[in-house]
């Protein structure tokens, strides 16, 4: 049996809340004066904030041009309401509070250095990420240092610091925590090491480092500094070699491919122990019967389908886009849009080659694929981290491990911030992107990709290569929660004005036909929802929205590209102001 450590806010809470208490000792509980005086009651406290890692769950790209969901996305047509609490808008600092209430506290325990700043790294990466967070979000914020009290009313109706600050202080924070969390091996398993951090820390820089350069900003750290760091962290991993692109075994996942359709990348998502795996930096441990989660209940289905668009990316077999590849079979039935593509295709849409469920020991398929209103509305279901055994789709009965950060991405990070920089070589590719294709038997992506004629409005142009790099990281990375960080930070949201980023299956004739046994048609009073585009029907889940809404359109100065404050806190706080174009 794998160990599994499961962390608990006991510790947390029971201090935070004791905090104004006098200086008496109670015998049966821990006060804020009584409990820091061992290395233990460090570790102990930590463990709350692990709650704070990546949780598994099968809608992290419902907002982006990845996915439809069965209501529209406010966002996406921009008809978000301000937020007038705090909790509605995300505008929370419990977290913040409950890591500088410990390094303000953590140096009364005597002990040796290593072992005290061990739990200190952890804090502070944990501070680290709830900043990054925040400055996404919402641009500048006020930054702190210490556990404000109800007389701190200096710093409690303090403006907001510039987002480079804060900026400034995750990266110190990070730099501190692969300073001294242990290395790759060395680690409690499911506690974070250097890598883990190298890895959050390198996912900082690409992101604003390339915010920074599309959308023309300067600023210190600069975007080339961010972005040479990204290369030199995730060089860093790299060299350590105790990473690999795995392809995932079929034992246990209950996956039985079908002949000539292995199952490598999506078998992965799926792995019971994480712990071993050399493709994960760091895992989210979970146990049957101790602690589960319901991602192979919710996976192919829960109301988000994958986008038209979306499909389309997927390369042909021969390495090309469907736009120019004679290998493309087109989309006159479902089973000619799967032929001849990147195998992560069959592994990620439901399909006919893909065990959806096995039950007795009897390989089951969908005759069609799921198309529901509250289903996977697009005919598309992303089934990437479903497992087809039963047990695993009951009611919070998944018992998988979930990726927080693994080795693909890293590959990812290094060869787009090469790229960015001019200085992506044949070498670079071959230990980065490569890699990846490998796992899937795809052709290797070269320094001069044939440029795709069809190829996503960005706003912008980019170079074949860099529109490359970015197609393997939408295919290897999709439903991880990337996709609308990443349209934001290549100012690429003009990607959603494409019609196909809302639409789902084409409906021919031969689709009608697979979807009669199920006595559902396109269409009508009475059937769901279809769309006219370019001579073609579509399945079209917002008939109510036309094709051109103008809120599927992003100026550059568009309101969106930060969320806006709660109207409560700035009553609160005049010192705070609302961001550019919220009133």
């Amino acid at each position: 049996m794998k160990l599994k450590y499961i962390f608990g806010m006991v510790a947390a809470v029971g201090l935070m809340n004791s905090c104004d208490v006098t200086d008496k000792k109670p015998i049966d509980s821990f006060t804020d004066e009584s409990y820091w005086t061992k290395v233990s009651d460090l570790k102990y406290y930590a463990n709350g904030l692990y709650d704070n890692l990546d949780k598994p769950g099968v809608d992290k790209d419902n907002t982006s041009d990845n996915c439809v969901t069965t209501n529209y996305s406010s966002t996406l047509f921009n008809e978000i309401v301000i937020p007038t609490t705090a909790d509605n808008a995300d505008w929370k600092w419990n977290n913040i509070r409950a890591c500088n209430f410990f390094l303000q506290r953590y140096k009364r325990v005597e002990g040796l250095e290593n072992e005290i700043n061990l739990y200190v790294a952890e804090v502070r990466f944990f501070r680290a990420l709830d900043y990054f967070g925040k400055i996404k979000k919402f641009g500048d914020v006020p930054w702190y240092e210490k556990d404000l009290q109800t007389s701190d009313t200096e710093e409690l109706y303090k403006g907001r610091d510039s987002r480079d600050f804060v900026l400034g202080k995750v990266i110190e924070d990070l730099e501190f925590a692969i300073q001294w969390l242990p290395d790759y091996g060395q680690q409690e398993s499911g506690r974070l090491t250097k890598d883990a951090a190298r890895t959050q820390l390198a996912r900082v820089c690409l992101y604003f480092g390339t915010y920074k350069k599309y959308h023309n900003e300067s600023g210190t750290p600069s975007s080339e500094e961010l972005l040479r760091k990204a290369v030199s962290l995730t060089n860093d991993i790299i060299a350590t070699g105790n990473y690999e692109i795995v392809k995932g075994s079929d034992a246990g996942c209950g996956q039985d491919p079908f002949e000539n359709y292995p199952l490598y990348y999506s078998n992965q998502f799926v792995q019971e122990d994480l712990t071993k795996n050399k493709e994960c930096i760091l895992a989210r441990i979970y146990e049957t019967g101790v602690l589960m989660h319901e991602t192979g209940r919710q996976a192919g289905s829960n109301g988000t389908g994958l986008s038209k668009d979306f499909v389309e990316s997927f390369l042909c077999i021969d390495g090309k886009p469907i736009s120019i590849s004679d290998q493309y079979k087109g989309d006159e039935t479902l089973d000619n849009e799967f032929e001849n593509r990147d195998p992560r295709m069959y592994q990620i849409v439901d399909n006919q080659h893909k065990p959806y469920t096995i039950i007795n020991g009897e390989r089951q398929t969908n005759p069609y694929p799921d198309c529901g209103a509250t289903g996977a509305v697009t005919g598309y279901p992303c089934v990437k981290y479903r497992s087809p055994l039963q047990a695993q789709w009951e009611a919070n009965q998944t018992s998988y491990d979930w990726f927080v950060y693994r080795y693909a991405e890293v590959l990812l990070i290094n060869a787009e911030a090469n790229a960015e920089l001019g200085q992506c070589t044949q070498a670079v590719l071959d230990q980065t992107i490569n890699l990846l294709r490998d796992r899937v038997d795809m052709p290797h992506l070269t320094t001069t990709p044939v440029a795709d004629p069809a190829a996503i409005n960005y706003g912008y142009s980019v170079s074949p290569l860099i529109y490359e790099i970015r197609r393997e990281r939408r295919i290897e990375l999709i439903a991880e929660g990337f996709r609308l960080d990443d349209l934001k930070r290549w100012n690429g949201m003009t990607a959603l004005e494409n019609p196909k980023t809302m639409f789902g299956v084409r409906v021919t004739d031969a689709v009608r036909e697979q979807y009669k046994p199920g006595n559902i048609t396109f269409g009508g009073e009475d059937g769901r929802p279809v769309i006219e585009y370019q001579g073609k029907t579509y399945l079209y889940q917002y008939p109510s929205k036309s094709l051109n809404d103008a809120g599927r359109k992003w100026s550059a100065d568009d309101k969106r590209w930060l969320s806006p404050l709660p109207t409560d806190e700035l009553t609160l706080n005049p010192n705070l102001e609302q961001n550019p174009g919220w009133k």
